[in-house]
């Protein structure tokens, strides 16, 4: 009996996240309640409770499993990867791979700003499973530069751009492609980093 009840309960989870998601992706996440979204999985607001305690868990979450699924793919093309090019160009494949669905990069976007109003939820936000941190982008290249490339600087450098493409992106500008910003941010990094093991 309680074996059945953990898998319902399972079952009702993944059903509340599948309708956050979609939800999250029609109208974003400042559209979306959590009435909404028990409504779309047909459950009542109790059975979100029992998962969460806001909407901010979900999304959490979701934005969680969505990196997870990339860093998998990225962890591959790391670990072939023979020069601090090539783990570059697995750190982009990684970061384009999360802005190439529009509706997700403007659901993380939107739940940064969200985010940015709240220290605890942006103290979250800013750990490693949410994102990729100073110290993480640090880390994957620190076997390709040398003790004095300030590591977690070229991570923040490379965040904003990503970032700011990510925005561009969502707004359709079009002034820029992948590949230009891609392109930029390697030379740039490949620049600080050859200038600052000198």
């Amino acid at each position: 009996m309680a074996r059945r009840q953990q898998e319902k309960s399972q079952e009702t989870q993944q059903e509340l996240l599948a309708a956050a998601l979609e939800l999250f992706q029609e109208r974003g996440f400042f559209g979306t309640t959590i009435a909404d979204i028990t409504k779309k999985a047909g459950y009542a607001k109790g059975s979100f409770y029992r998962h969460w305690q806001s909407k901010d868990d979900i999304t959490l979450q979701l934005i969680e499993a969505k990196l997870a699924s990339c860093r998998a793919r990225r962890t591959e093309a790391l670990a072939r990867a023979a020069t601090l090019e090539q783990v570059l160009e697995a750190i982009w494949d990684f970061l384009e791979s999360i802005m190439e669905d529009k509706s997700w990069a403007r659901l993380f976007l939107e739940f940064t700003i969200h985010a940015s109003c709240d220290e605890g939820l942006k103290a979250s936000l800013a750990q490693s499973a949410f994102r990729l941190s100073d110290a993480v982008f640090a880390e994957l290249v620190r076997p390709w530069v040398g003790p004095k490339v300030p590591g977690e600087k070229l991570g923040a450098l490379n965040t904003c751009l990503f970032e700011g493409f990510l925005i561009h992106g969502v707004l359709g500008t079009g002034t820029l492609n992948k590949r230009d910003i891609r392109d930029a941010a390697k030379r740039l990094i490949l620049t600080l980093a050859a200038d600052a093991g000198k």
